[in-house]
C-alpha cells in the first residue's frame, strides 16, 4: 500500500497534537464550600463520550486520584477527579485523613449534595455525553460511589476499589438504579468479613444487578503504588501489581458492558 508524503505528514501531526487534556475547574457546593475538580479528556476523540467521575482515597484530590482521571481520559472517558473536602486539600498524615474523612462523612445528605455538584460540573463539559454517567471510588472514595448508588443518584454504573463497605443507609428493594462492582482484597484488614457479608446481604435484597470481586492476597490500596510507603506510620496497606492490572481490567469490562446497554 502506497502513502502520499502529505497524508504521512497529516498524519503524524494528527498523532503529536492528539493526547490528553488536563485541566482543574473551580466549582462550589450547595453548603458554599469552594471545591476544585481536576477534569481529563482525549483531545484524538471528536463528539461526546461516556462520563466517569472518580472519587478520591481518604488522603483527598492527591496526584493519584488525578492520574487515574488520565488513565480513564486515556480509555476514552471524560473523567473528572471530583473534591469531597473543599478547596482541594489532601494530605499524608492519617491522623489528618481521619479528620477530613469524618467531616465529610458527617452529614450523609452534606455528602450526597457534594458528590452531586462534582458530577453537575462532569455534565456540563462540552465532551461528556450525559445520558452515560458512571463513578469510581478508591478508599473512602469507593464508599462514596457505593453510598451513592444506595441512594438511587442517576448513574450507569458504580465501581468501588479496596472501598470501605459499610454504611449507615443502606439499599432497600429497587433504590440502586446503578450497576454495581466492587473489588475488594482478599487480605483488607479494614474492612472486616462481616461487612462484606452484609454489603452481599444488602445487594441480593436491594435486587441490584452487582458483582462483588475478592482478589487473592490483596491488602487495602492494592491499586495505589504509594501504598507501601504508609506501611511507615502503621497502615496495613500494600501495592499488589497483580490485582491493581486484574482490577482494572474488570473495570474496564464493565464500564464498556454498562454504557454499552445505556446506549442502546
Amino acid at each position: 500500500m502506497r502513502y502520499s508524503l502529505l497524508g504521512l505528514l497529516m498524519a503524524t501531526s494528527f498523532i503529536a497534537h492528539a493526547e490528553i487534556q488536563t485541566r482543574e475547574i473551580p466549582y462550589t457546593a450547595a453548603d458554599g464550600t469552594r471545591m476544585v475538580g481536576y477534569y481529563a479528556y482525549d483531545d484524538a476523540i471528536e463528539g461526546q463520550r461516556p462520563g466517569v467521575v472518580v472519587v478520591h482515597e481518604w488522603w483527598g484530590l492527591n496526584d493519584y486520584a488525578k492520574r487515574r482521571a488520565r488513565d480513564l481520559a486515556e480509555l476514552g472517558y471524560s473523567a473528572l477527579a471530583i473534591d469531597m473536602y473543599g478547596e482541594g486539600k489532601h494530605t499524608e498524615h492519617p491522623k489528618d485523613a481521619m479528620s477530613f474523612m469524618q467531616a465529610a462523612l458527617a452529614d450523609a445528605d452534606a455528602a450526597k449534595a457534594r458528590f452531586t455538584a462534582g458530577l453537575d460540573l462532569l455534565k456540563e463539559q462540552a465532551q461528556t455525553d450525559t445520558a452515560r454517567l458512571g463513578a469510581v471510588g478508591y478508599c473512602f472514595g469507593g464508599k462514596v460511589v457505593l453510598d451513592m448508588a444506595r441512594q438511587g443518584v442517576p448513574l450507569e454504573g458504580v465501581v468501588s476499589f479496596h472501598g470501605a463497605l459499610a454504611t449507615e443507609t443502606r439499599a432497600v428493594p429497587g433504590s440502586v438504579k446503578a450497576r454495581v462492582l466492587v473489588e475488594h482484597g482478599s487480605e483488607d484488614s479494614m474492612v472486616s468479613p462481616s461487612d462484606v457479608a452484609e454489603l452481599n446481604a444488602e445487594m441480593v435484597k436491594a435486587g441490584a444487578d452487582y458483582q462483588f470481586v475478592s482478589l487473592p492476597g490483596a491488602k487495602h490500596g492494592f491499586t495505589n503504588p504509594g501504598a507501601d510507603e504508609h506501611q511507615k506510620q502503621g497502615l496495613d496497606l500494600a501495592y499488589s501489581k497483580t490485582a491493581d492490572e486484574r482490577s482494572w481490567a474488570d473495570m474496564q469490562r464493565f464500564l464498556k458492558e454498562t454504557f454499552d446497554k445505556a446506549e442502546r
